[in-house]
């Protein structure tokens, strides 16, 4: 049965996401960094390198192994798409600490008004 969604092809991705994930094999570090390197082959855009980050921050993918995938994929698929990336992920990172910061603010916006209507 088929439900309806508010935002279709966001859940569609979500689940094909997470049913790769349940029938993949690798560990959780081996399946990011082997993600993000089909992302700089692809050429892929800065939100989908933004869908990665909690995946690599719960890996605890680290800035150097980072670098090292795209040291190890330059000579197959060339210095645009590597530089290209490196852009994107930065795109990525930007917005997701500002989102982080978004959520920190409300947080503590709504710890206040709980102490001031106490």
């Amino acid at each position: 049965m088929s439900t309806r969604s508010d935002a279709p092809v966001l859940d569609t991705l979500a689940a094909m996401t997470i049913d790769s994930i349940e029938r993949c094999g690798m560990d959780e570090h081996t399946l990011i960094l082997t993600r993000i390197a089909a992302l700089v082959a692809m050429d892929a855009p800065a939100i989908s390198y933004l869908a990665h980050v909690d995946p690599a921050v719960k890996a605890e993918l680290t800035v150097e192994q980072l670098q090292d995938v795209l040291v190890a994929i330059a000579p197959v698929v060339g210095t645009a798409r590597v530089m290209s990336a490196g852009t994107h992920i930065a795109q990525a990172f930007g917005v997701a600490i500002a989102l982080a910061e978004a959520d920190a603010q409300s947080i503590a916006e709504a710890e206040t008004r709980s102490r001031d209507s106490s």
